[in-house]
């Protein structure tokens, strides 16, 4: 049962909007560049078609080409992880799972280490591209491997950890055999989770992606209420299980592979939000869902404006940020599961 009525979700919605328009600008101006709030806002209007703003084109610069696509890149990445969390905790029924349960973030890994280590694609292809067709790759695999034997969710589960064992073997050795000093460094920073290279393309392909799969997600909310009494019990209300689990389960790899080819492996997001969102709104799905979504943008911007200034001009890995977060806060899922709450 719902700990928030309808009014104070709706109020909830709203608070957490103005707080990621407000997080957003504010983390824009968190750096060496003297911005403020206005010149973001300037910029913005600017850009839109609202006039020629005051600032110089490096300080515009600044702001349009590298911090706002950044910032805006970590919303989109914080939400979408947060929203694939949610779901595979209730369609697999495993409080722990998270987007990297199937393994998706493995197959990237591999897809990335061949392009740059390798040059797989002869130049042709990008990082991001590689790392997309391997994420493809590896739930592909989980995909066959689950469904051929049984396709329960305890068969899916053993499949992701089978590839994604499997995958990590394979970026391992591809790094220790082929890659250089100076290309090892890039891989293992990649690897670890990074905006650096945010740009608008990155910004619309994820926003578009997400967008699609929160559709997805809250169409099938009912379904995935139905999920938590077990699959037996979703078919007796009339659940068709097997398409409904395909359907996310595809979604939310898809959504997975796009952010994680933009933004590298970042753990922790999609395993600990979806359990404190639940603790104020919640596990009604239609509800759920978009709450998590927000509190996962929220968060992921914050954590990446420490990642880029708390040792600058030294950058943190986005990743390294949330496990030293998250690893405590899953030492607390892991008791209240044990203990059953």
């Amino acid at each position: 049962m719902a700990r928030l009525g309808l009014r104070g979700v709706l109020l909830l919605w709203a608070g957490g909007l103005a707080l990621l328009a407000l997080s957003v600008a504010t983390a824009i101006t968190i750096g060496p560049a003297d911005i403020a709030v206005r010149d973001v806002w300037a910029v913005v209007v600017s850009r839109l078609g609202g006039g020629e703003s005051s600032l110089t084109p490096i300080r515009e610069g600044i702001i349009w080409d590298l911090r706002l696509p950044r910032t805006l890149l970590a919303a989109v990445c914080g939400a979408g992880l947060g929203l694939c969390g949610a779901v595979l905790q209730s369609l697999l029924r495993n409080p722990l799972a998270d987007p990297f349960l199937l393994g998706v973030s493995s197959g990237a890994s591999t897809g990335a280490v061949l392009v740059v280590v390798l040059g797989v694609g002869g130049g042709a292809v990008s990082l991001s591209v590689g790392a997309f067709a391997g994420a493809l790759c590896s739930f592909a695999c989980v995909l066959l491997l689950g469904y051929a034997s049984g396709g329960t969710t305890d068969r899916l589960v053993l499949s992701g950890v089978a590839a994604m064992q499997l995958f990590s073997a394979l970026t391992s050795f591809i790094v220790i055999s082929s890659a250089d000093a100076e290309q090892t460094r890039g891989v293992l920073f990649w690897l670890l989770g990074s905006l650096s290279g945010a740009n608008w393309n990155d910004v619309i392909t994820g926003a578009a992606v997400l967008g699609a799969v929160l559709a997805v997600a809250v169409y099938t909310a009912t379904a995935l209420d139905a999920f938590a009494f077990g699959s037996d019990a979703a078919a007796s209300l009339g659940v068709s299980v097997t398409r409904v689990r395909l359907l996310l389960l595809t979604a939310t790899a898809l959504l997975t592979a796009v952010l994680v080819s933009v933004a590298g492996a970042i753990g922790f997001v999609g395993l600990v939000l979806p359990h404190a969102v639940r603790a104020v709104v919640g596990s009604g799905h239609r509800r759920l869902l978009p709450t998590t979504a927000l509190a996962g943008a929220v968060f992921l911007v914050w954590v990446d404006t420490v990642a880029r200034t708390a040792m600058d001009p030294q950058e943190i890995p986005v990743g390294v940020v949330t496990s030293l977060v998250g690893v405590p806060a899953f030492a607390v899922v892991l008791y209240r599961v044990r203990r059953g709450t």
